[in-house]
């Protein structure tokens, strides 16, 4: 068995409205997938450059919205991200300098957590 790539995801959130506002009007992810499908409505979101996406999903029997926690989000500049979230009404810890890098911390409006981490730099 060869896994090759994480290829999404899943955000259980309340208002799948609410969470599609925020995910590409705040973060400015591209709505990849935006369906009905049965009772089910598929909405995926992912940063522009990257094959890796996220399914803003009700929540399954037994699940609660804001259950995710600790997807690593790279930033070019987690400062001027940071302030962005905020101003936007967003949750944010940081950011902070820390051994392995600058990072801040923040949650979408149903609770999911995230790390915004600068980017490694090369050399």
């Amino acid at each position: 068995m060869t896994i090759t790539q994480i290829n999404t995801i899943t955000a259980f959130v309340a208002d799948q409205d609410k969470a599609k506002e925020f995910y590409a009007t705040v973060l400015g992810f591209a709505v990849r997938t935006d369906r009905l499908m049965g009772d089910n409505r598929w909405l995926e979101v992912a940063p522009a450059e990257t094959g890796t996406s996220i399914v803003l999903h009700k929540p399954f029997p037994g699940t609660s919205p804001g259950t995710l926690s600790g997807v690593i989000l790279g930033s070019d500049d987690v400062d001027a991200a940071a302030a962005r979230l905020r101003d936007a009404g967003a949750q944010v810890d940081g950011p902070n300098e820390l051994p392995w890098g600058r990072q801040a911390t923040f949650v979408d409006p149903d609770g999911n957590s995230f790390v915004l981490q600068a980017h490694p730099v090369q050399g």
